[in-house]
């Protein structure tokens, strides 16, 4: 075994994997961090009041876990196909987590300044960028099969390449909307929660795929 043999033997996706989750699990956990609660020393109508205002700091909080949920999943499925790593591979998935961590900031931003442009633009790009990170994922793992089974169904390849891209693809056609009307950018980023939550053909491949 040569010495690039030996270095991709010790990288193990399990300690990827392990990295990813635990990456997720403190963003999410941060995300709440930006609910601060308003002033304490105000009245019990007033606190009502203030609480209900606060609506678009939910929203976005809510929003953001969701959408975590949804890459945290895509990152999972693509793990399914991908059996070995390399150093490249490592370097693409710390690319994919950058951006996860990036997420508490804009969300944070987008709950202060819902309908601000800047604010729904650095949402976009956040989203993108994760989006474009995850399908940079996967387009290295199954280039000419380099991390993936050399018998992978190409359809399954593609599939997914189509499915990963709309992500990305939505969030930078939300920030072009932003120009015109910030609450039509609001809107697209919202439809892809139903997108991606549905069940897709890609799903039944996984369930007739074979397991770790």
């Amino acid at each position: 075994m040569g010495f690039s043999g030996i270095i991709q033997a010790g990288l193990t996706k399990a300690r990827i994997e392990a990295l990813t989750d635990g990456i997720f699990a403190t963003v999410m956990t941060v995300l709440v961090l930006g609910l601060r609660g308003p002033d304490p020393n105000l009245s019990e109508p007033d606190l009502a009041s203030r609480i209900l205002g606060l609506w678009p700091n939910y929203l976005a909080y809510a929003f953001s876990f969701v959408v975590l949920g949804v890459y945290w999943i895509g990152h999972h499925n693509q793990f399914h196909y991908i059996k070995q790593t390399d150093r490249v591979f490592l370097w693409v998935n710390i690319l994919f987590l950058l951006t996860i961590g990036f997420v508490p900031f804009s969300t944070s931003l987008l709950g202060l300044y819902p309908f601000s442009p800047t604010a729904v633009r650095v949402y976009g790009a956040n989203l993108a960028a994760t989006g474009l990170a995850l399908y940079g994922i996967w387009w290295y793992a199954t280039s000419q099969h380099r991390l993936v089974e050399k018998d992978l169904d190409p359809h399954i390849v593609s599939l997914a390449k189509r499915r990963t891209i709309i992500g990305p693809a939505v969030s930078l056609l939300g920030i072009a909307f932003s120009f015109l009307d910030t609450r039509i950018s609001l809107v697209l980023y919202l439809l892809l929660i139903p997108f991606f939550i549905r069940p897709s053909h890609i799903d039944i491949h996984f369930r007739g795929g074979s397991h770790n």
